[in-house]
């Protein structure tokens, strides 16, 4: 096959986007006629695939009785009973939350909520956080403040809020020092030296992705950290942020992805597989800890916006939620991990390129390197992530290939993460095109 010819025109001469017509399931079709699969969930949302008509008539309704009562005029049966899913579906005292309209403001209204903890029961001089190196919380400046993403801080540096960096948790590049067993625990030492460094009166909480998304690839906490991770917090009075917003919601097998971990933080964050795209959603969960803290001091949270508890983003995530309850959908996303991984290996097999396999459920990254052995990565320079891209685009393949996982600079990494209902042969076709598409990379720039 001649790769170039893959490409769309506008692809490849100009770097424009095609202009996406219309979608059903897992297909979306551009106006020239071009058909994609759905890979990644365009970046991890779109859970139960695209043009539900359950969902689109949930919001239809909605629409036709209010579309938006204002949070702090009104209560509203959607806001209500979408409250009461995720208390359900939650468990273990995280019974409150604040909802907004996605996932940066999910993290900045969950470091307001510590913020505010702290300030409510004497404890002021807790303002900083700390938060690890690759790791992403969102665009909004408190998010970004605290996310380690080197290519997407650097044209704001200096107006950050005040966060305090530990390394990654990755048993496949753990810290210095440390093996794939013990990278748990160094990690662990690490937060809790770094905690001691700072003084324990000055760190309100700690933020962490329990499975890193598109910062570092998908990739998982090793064994034990969380538990290890809350009783440190706990024992120096620092709250536990788990920002789930795209690895939560049932993306990665259990619908709080720390579940797995045997571990229920103070605050989590959620959004893009809550409402599955149909409307913007989020929510900044906490506990009752948390909320009987803020309520005793000040009434409520000091955190909201216009949008919050929006009515028909709510009605929409309900409809999403019942979909993806009655269907059995997370407990399918769970029970697919292990083939998706195999289908990788197996698609990707005989390639020296390819350096790990790993994540949860529907949340599969494919690390590439330039040596295996040693695990170094390609040079920045290359840009296989943005090629890969480019080429599996062309192939009829949306995936989510993302750079810089190793040191912020180098590293390429191709995420799949596809609908909770995507079928078996979808599935399939996803892989083939993903691996179709590395391989002619590869090819193309002199790597295979």
């Amino acid at each position: 096959m001649n790769a170039s010819a893959t490409l769309p025109a506008n692809i490849h001469s100009t770097g424009q986007l095609p202009k996406v017509a219309w979608a059903k399931g897992c297909y979306l079709h551009d106006v020239d006629g071009k058909v994609y699969i759905d890979g990644s969930g365009g970046p991890a949302v779109y859970c139960i695939g695209h043009a539900n008509a359950e969902v689109n008539e949930a919001i239809r309704v909605q629409l036709d009785r209010i579309a938006h009562g204002y949070r702090y005029n009104f209560t509203t049966d959607a806001l209500e009973e979408l409250s009461e899913i995720i208390r359900q579906r939650c468990g273990g005292g995280l019974n409150h939350m604040v909802f907004v309209t996605g996932g940066s403001e999910a993290v900045e209204s969950a470091l307001k909520l510590a913020l505010q903890y702290q300030t409510a029961i004497g404890a002021k001089s807790r303002r900083k956080f700390i938060a690890r190196e690759r790791s992403w919380h969102g665009n909004t400046l408190g998010a970004l403040g605290v996310s380690g993403f080197l290519e997407r801080r650097t044209a704001f540096e200096g107006a950050f809020i005040d966060a305090v960096r530990v390394s990654p948790a990755n048993i496949y590049r753990p810290i210095s020092g440390a093996t794939a067993e013990s990278a748990g625990e160094a990690s662990a030492r690490e937060l809790e030296e770094a905690i001691l460094r700072e003084g324990p009166q000055s760190i309100a909480a700690f933020i962490f992705e329990p499975v890193v998304g598109a910062a570092g690839g998908c990739v998982p906490a090793p064994d034990g950290y969380a538990k290890r991770v809350r009783e440190i917090c706990d024992r120096h009075g620092v709250l536990m942020i788990a920002d789930e917003v795209m690895c939560g919601a049932g993306r990665t097998g259990t619908w709080r992805a720390l579940e797995k971990d045997g571990v229920t933080p103070d605050i989590m964050t959620v959004a893009k597989g809550l409402a599955a795209g149909y409307l913007p959603l989020g929510a900044a969960i906490y506990s009752d800890k948390v909320s009987a803290a803020l309520v005793a001091a000040h009434g409520a949270p000091m955190t909201g916006h216009t949008f919050t508890g929006h009515t028909a983003c709510c009605a929409a995530g309900i409809a999403v939620q019942k979909i993806v309850a009655r269907e059995n959908l997370v407990e399918r996303v769970a029970k697919n991990e292990t083939k998706l991984k195999v289908m990788i290996a197996e698609a990707l097999s005989g390639i020296d390129a390819i350096g790990d396999i790993r994540g949860r459920g529907h949340f599969i990254g494919t690390e590439l390197v330039a040596d295996r052995k040693t695990r170094k990565p390609f040079d920045a320079a290359h840009k296989l992530y943005m090629k890969i891209r480019q080429q599996a685009l062309g192939n009829g393949l949306i995936c989510y290939p993302v750079g810089g996982n190793v040191d912020g600079v180098n590293g390429d990494v191709v995420i799949l993460a596809p609908p909770y209902n995507a079928s078996d042969s979808e599935l399939a076709e996803m892989v083939d095109k993903m691996a179709t598409s590395i391989r002619q990379v590869l090819a193309r720039e002199g790597f295979a």
